[in-house]
């Protein structure tokens, strides 16, 4: 039997933490000019070193938006518009994310779409003045090149990213390229609708389904279908841990054949 693997891009493909976390700053300079005038090196430093830990509840590009505002109250009181950034603590959001993020839009009076625009604007800018910067800020995980390079099973990528930049970052980090009918991004729906998709598709029936996702409130959105009941699930962790398996299992299955030429 064969298999079908759909893989979230960031956090099981890629770290992006780093350019995910500088091109917030970069864009949040941008929605809120007037925010940053007092802000150093130092304070956007540790701006930056927090998105690390709140990576987990980012589901958008442009929550990340909302991320980078709220840290910067929470740090100076002469700021702060919203209601919940007094007493906050990077743990709390980790905990209570989406019940404050509706909250900080509505106080803020922000619009997904024109944050989601402008976060795609400003990495397209950073892309085209910066290219090797841009690159630089991300990074494959160890064996994922090669593993996706050697996988004879069918690949999909299924991620809240925007195409474009898994396109280019595959591109130029893994020498993969990926046709458009493989690439399911931004603005293609949610990851559920995405299973349901290809599980319905008349090419995939017979196969063993396979989805890979870093964060696990998704991961318990497909568990709550019951028509995705046939796929199995994996935490992006998990799916590094295979890839070297995997290479390990692929350079054995090498060496003995040359072992045997050899003899």
């Amino acid at each position: 039997m064969e298999d079908l693997y759909a893989l979230d891009f960031d956090g099981v493909i890629c770290d992006s933490c780093e350019e995910t976390a500088l091109s917030a700053v970069k864009a949040a300079r941008v929605r809120w000019p007037s925010l940053f005038d007092g802000v150093d090196s130092a304070l956007e430093d540790w701006i930056v070193d927090q998105m690390h830990t709140l990576r987990p509840v980012v589901e958008t590009g442009y929550d990340t938006l909302l991320l980078v505002r709220l840290l910067l109250e929470m740090r100076l009181p002469s700021l702060r518009k919203s209601s919940v950034a007094e007493g906050l603590t990077v743990e709390g959001i980790l905990e209570n994310w989406l019940k404050i993020k509706p909250v900080i839009m509505e106080e803020w009076s922000e619009n997904r779409e024109a944050l989601i625009e402008l976060s795609g604007k400003v990495r397209d800018e950073w892309m085209d003045t910066d290219f090797t910067t841009w690159i630089g800020a991300n990074r494959l995980y160890p064996g994922v090149s090669d593993a996706l390079k050697l996988a004879s099973s069918r690949i999909y990528i299924v991620t809240s990213n925007q195409s474009r930049f898994v396109e280019t970052l595959l591109r130029e980090l893994a020498g993969v390229t990926i046709t458009p009918d493989r690439l399911y991004g931004l603005g293609t729906g949610p990851k559920v609708n995405v299973l349901k998709q290809l599980q319905k598709k008349p090419e995939h029936q017979g196969l063993r389904l396979h989805f890979v996702e870093d964060r696990l409130a998704t991961l318990k959105n497909v568990i709550k279908e019951p028509e995705l009941d046939g796929w199995n699930l994996y935490l992006g962790n998990l799916f590094r841990f295979l890839c070297h398996i995997l290479l390990l299992y692929l350079y054995a299955v090498a060496l003995f054949a040359k072992m045997d030429v050899l003899n």
